[in-house]
């Protein structure tokens, strides 16, 4: 941790790419270590086989004073025969050894006291994040805190579906995991810096496989604890969206999504109590804004064609008063 942490000291945060060759936590830099040694491994190959091949072309040619006759002939070579037996062995026992190590260095280890503990649902096209131990329920933006030395503050996902195949994956936090239905599968990541980490859906999971991006905050340990705060918060209410509130409790909407502190109690959408408080819709598919909101409500299939939320055939008036309500949401 302190090598990686010299390493990036100079860094002002978080690069917005999806890499993992700027890795930013403890699992990433061992995956980042490995990757280098079976790079560097490949690229010796490489060189002298590619040189050996260009040096026999170079000194066996042929020239214009030799006659038809055939070269000699050599038939087995114990010498080259032995070397090409034993490197190759060691080489997958170096490897394999190697990436043993590295797969028990992440997956093995055990979770210290402090541990923040978040449940990742998949969804078609979408990611819920619950927090059992802070009562917390969001969507498509997970928010954790940093790591410090002498203050570790790993998170620990517990990796679920509720439908299709999909892959948790955060280049710069950790290696791809499967998201499986029917089955409990687990990682763990530990950012060093604060900022945002870019992630995608690493398993074809249908029409919007491209559009189910995953965006990871991390904070600074009294930033996370104000926005757990901010989320354990009762959902607005302000007067002047009223019509729109009622309207959104009297349409299907509730069926399908929770906003605390009201009927709208589903479980088959994102959780909306601090809907606003995010910075994109539709699993980063556009950016939060009221006129991307109010075209989300209006037809959601316009700005991500297959999406499973219909469009509710609204009036342009009620879809004003639906958006005048949902941006009070934060």
């Amino acid at each position: 941790m302190l090598i990686l942490s010299a390493l990036r000291a100079a860094a002002d945060g978080p690069s917005p790419v999806t890499s993992i060759f700027d890795p930013l936590s403890l699992p990433a830099a061992e995956i980042y270590t490995l990757s280098l040694l079976v790079l560097g491994i490949c690229a010796a190959i490489f060189v002298i086989v590619g040189g050996l091949i260009v040096y026999a072309i170079i000194a066996f040619r042929r020239r214009p004073e030799d006659d038809d006759s055939e070269p000699a002939q050599i038939y087995g070579s114990n010498p080259i025969e032995l070397a090409w037996t034993i490197v190759p062995v060691l080489i997958v026992s170096v490897l394999f050894l190697v990436t043993t190590r590295t797969l028990l260095a992440i997956q093995k280890a055990p979770p210290p006291p402090g541990t923040l503990q978040v449940t990742v649902i998949g969804h078609q096209w979408w990611w819920e994040f619950r927090y059992p131990d802070l009562g917390v329920i969001t969507a498509n933006e997970l928010h954790v805190p940093v790591s410090r030395a002498g203050d570790r503050r790993p998170t620990y996902l517990r990796l679920e579906s509720v439908d299709v195949a999909h892959s948790f994956w955060v280049p710069q936090l950790n290696g791809k995991t499967d998201v499986i239905p029917n089955r409990v599968n687990t990682m763990w990541i530990e950012p060093l810096l604060s900022g945002l980490y870019l992630g995608n859906c690493g398993e074809y999971c249908g029409t919007q496989h491209a559009h189910m991006l995953l965006r990871v905050i991390a904070h600074e340990p009294a930033e996370f604890d104000a926005w757990v705060a901010a989320q354990r918060a009762p959902a607005a209410v302000d007067p002047a969206a009223a019509a729109g509130r009622s309207l959104f409790q009297s349409v299907a909407c509730i069926n399908c999504h929770r906003v605390g502190g009201t009927v709208a109690d589903g479980v088959f959408g994102p959780d909306l109590t601090h809907l606003m408080s995010r910075d994109t819709i539709g699993a980063g598919v556009a950016a939060n804004t009221a006129a991307n909101l109010r075209a989300w409500v209006a037809d959601p299939d316009q700005l991500k064609a297959g999406a499973l939320m219909p469009a509710m055939q609204l009036s342009d008036q009620e879809i004003d008063q639906m958006v005048a309500y949902l941006t009070t949401l934060r």
